[in-house]
């Protein structure tokens, strides 16, 4: 089974950032940083830290594991992690060299349920889970680090 790993990433500004996709043809949408466990990785949360640094030149504190969605041939990991620095520019992943993938841009959103409702956040059922935290007060309490 592919298992991948994503982080809602806080800021010390209690924003969450996201990368905003555009293909052509298709609505844009956004995700979470995150990817694909290698087999090389030591670990789950090794493999967050390696695609944090690859996709926004970033380090974060992770602080629990959030959510986890699986089909009949994925797991998809979801962390909750403090962020301080990232540099978009110093990425390095191959994924945004790769003809045809379209564009990635990382943007900051308030820590909110209307920021969140203000964007496509795929897949549902992780915009669906944000929203309740959110809700319940409980994302901005439980990242603080």
């Amino acid at each position: 089974m592919k298992e991948r790993v994503r982080a809602v990433l806080v800021t010390a500004d209690d924003t969450m950032l996201v990368i905003r996709r555009t293909k052509p043809c298709i609505p844009e949408y956004w995700v979470l940083p995150g990817g694909g466990v290698e087999p090389g990785d030591e670990s789950r949360e090794a493999a967050l830290h390696r695609e944090i640094h690859e996709e926004i030149a970033g380090k974060a504190h992770i602080i629990r594991l959030l959510h986890t969605m699986e089909s009949e041939d994925e797991r998809q990991l979801f962390y909750l992690a403090r962020i301080a620095t990232w540099s978009f520019e110093d990425r390095t992943g191959p994924e945004f060299s790769a003809e045809g993938r379209g564009e990635y841009m990382l943007e900051e959103i308030p820590l909110t349920v209307e920021a969140l409702d203000g964007i496509n956040l795929k897949p549902d059922e992780i915009a669906h889970v944000l929203r309740g935290t959110m809700e319940a007060g409980a994302l901005g309490d439980g990242a603080a680090a």
